[in-house]
């Protein structure tokens, strides 16, 4: 009989969710699954804060007001990750409507757990 070695399972938890994509959370391995533009990232903490800022930085207003004849396009590529993502306008808003909706849902839960353990200690 074989002996067939099996990948650790992964528990995922769902953090926030739109209809264009979703942020999971993995306790087992302190780390974040971004499920957008047809792929699913992995990220850790210092990863994630860079995808945030890279994407909170993109001047949506600019973009729409410019007259040049350039694709309306963007690439965000995070230092020290191995994901970058191309990026429509409607992408970057829809990317960025996840991504706060996601920092809410973890600032939330931070406050949750603290008032929880104040309570009762």
């Amino acid at each position: 009989m074989q002996n067939i070695a099996t990948a650790p399972l992964v528990d995922f938890v769902e953090v926030f969710q739109t209809v264009n994509g979703a942020v999971f959370q993995s306790d087992r391995e302190n780390c974040w699954y971004v499920d957008f533009a047809g792929k699913m990232a992995r990220f850790d903490y210092r990863c994630m804060m860079k995808l945030r800022k890279a994407v909170y930085h993109i001047d949506i207003e600019a973009l729409l007001l410019s007259s040049e004849l350039t694709p309306d396009l963007e690439i965000v590529f995070i230092c020290a990750c191995d994901h970058c993502y191309v990026l429509t306008l409607l992408e970057i808003i829809a990317f960025k409507e996840l991504l706060e909706g996601t920092f809410v849902m973890l600032e939330l839960n931070r406050i949750l757990h603290d008032r929880v353990y104040r309570l009762s200690a």
